[in-house]
Parts: structure tokens; C-alpha cells; sequence
């Protein structure tokens, strides 16, 4: 039997993300119009729609459907918005966020995630993204940001970052210690922040992120 990738698609929208509660019309359309297939490696991508993480090297994966249409659906991205993408992984987040916004800055601690995504995101014509070679315990943007996603786990999240959006600002990421984890969405509101638990769930930490075992004598 033929694999019909459309049907698939419609497939993944339809019968897993809006299940899960994903109702905004723009991320749906959004999920469907981008080619997920072409963000996995090509072992995996008859794979790409199913409710599964898949690994894309350097011990990173992706990010299960359903969570990446609550992300996209928390931040309430806003076609004026500037966007920071923390951990460009497979770039599909990136190039979903790069059709809903303005401008997109995505970063990797992984040269070869960014050499990758240049490339799809060029033969998608998406030209409003910025990447950078970049570890995020390091980074220091020269500006601040409406949206911030944050593409893997946290076992704590860096204060810093939250200063890193600008007034109504929104952050997601998820956070804790593995298998049970938080998805949350961080608002800036003055100079205050105030934090909504979305989900719990279990996903790869961002490289350098996990938790460290501290030991005593």
C-alpha cells in the first residue's frame, strides 16, 4: 500500500493534536501546511506523524505532535511578534513559529541542527529567521523578545532568560526531573512574572540541561 503522507498529516491534526485540547485555528492550519516529514531523518519519515518522539542525533529528539501544538498554541504567537527558539533541534518548531511571526532568532549548541535547518528552511522560502551557533547557559541577546520556546526539558530554569522577554512576554518550557515533568507558560507582566501550569509530561532534556546528581563524602 502507497503511504499517502497527506493522510497522514490530516491524520496527526485531526486525531492527536485537537484531541489534546489543541483548538486555535492559525496552529492547526499551521501543523498541516508545514512538512513535518521533511524535519526527521529520512529513516523516520514515515514515522513523522505518529504520537512519538524520534531521535534526530546528537541524543536529541523531537518533540511529540500533540506537545508541540500546546506550545505553539500557549504562546499565542502574534504576527508582529520576535521570536527566541532555545534548542533549534529538527528546526520544525522553528519553521512553524517562522510562518506565524515576524522574525524568529533560533539557537543550537549543535552546529550541525543549525547547517541543516538553513537548508530546510531555505527550500521552504521561510527567510525571517536568524540562527545561531549557541549554548544557551552562555547566550546574550542583544535584544529582547514577545515569545520565547523553550524546545526540550529543564531540570531548572535560568532566571535570566525571563528578563529576556519584553512586557507580556511569553516563555514556554518544560522543567523538573524526569519522568515527571511540567510544561509551563511564563508571562512577563511589569516587571513581575507570573507562571501557568499547562501539563505534565516526560520529555529529553535539552543537551546540558538534565539534572546533575550532587554527591557528598
Amino acid at each position: 500500500m502507497t503511504f499517502n503522507i497527506e493522510q497522514a498529516r490530516n491524520a496527526m491534526v485531526e486525531q492527536q493534536v485537537r484531541p489534546w485540547n489543541v483548538v486555535d485555528v492559525q496552529v492547526l492550519e499551521t501543523l498541516n501546511s508545514i512538512p513535518r516529514e521533511l524535519f526527521v531523518p529520512e529513516a523516520y519519515q514515515k514515522l513523522a506523524f505518529t504520537d512519538t518522539a524520534l531521535p534526530i542525533g546528537q541524543d536529541q529528539w523531537t518533540l511529540k505532535p500533540v506537545i508541540e501544538g500546546r506550545l505553539l498554541q500557549a504562546l499565542k504567537i502574534q504576527a508582529n511578534d520576535e521570536v527566541l527558539v532555545v534548542g533549534t533541534g529538527s528546526a520544525f518548531l522553528t519553521a512553524c513559529m517562522a510562518q506565524m511571526a515576524r522574525a524568529v532568532t533560533s539557537i543550537d549548541i549543535h552546529a550541525e541542527f543549525i547547517e541543516l535547518a538553513k537548508t530546510k528552511l531555505k527550500s521552504l522560502e521561510l527567510n525571517n529567521v536568524e540562527f545561531e551557533h549557541a549554548d544557551v547557559f552562555n547566550y546574550q541577546p542583544n535584544r529582547q523578545f514577545n515569545v520565547i520556546a523553550i524546545t526540550g526539558a529543564m531540570a531548572l530554569v535560568p532566571e535570566n532568560i525571563k528578563n529576556w522577554l519584553l512586557p507580556n512576554g511569553r516563555l514556554f518550557v518544560i522543567h523538573g526531573q524526569s519522568p515527571v515533568q511540567e510544561a509551563l507558560l511564563i508571562t512577563r507582566v511589569g516587571e513581575s512574572f507570573e507562571s501557568e501550569s499547562l501539563f505534565e509530561t516526560d520529555v529529553p532534556y535539552l543537551t546540558g540541561a538534565q539534572h546533575k546528581p550532587q554527591f557528598s563524602l
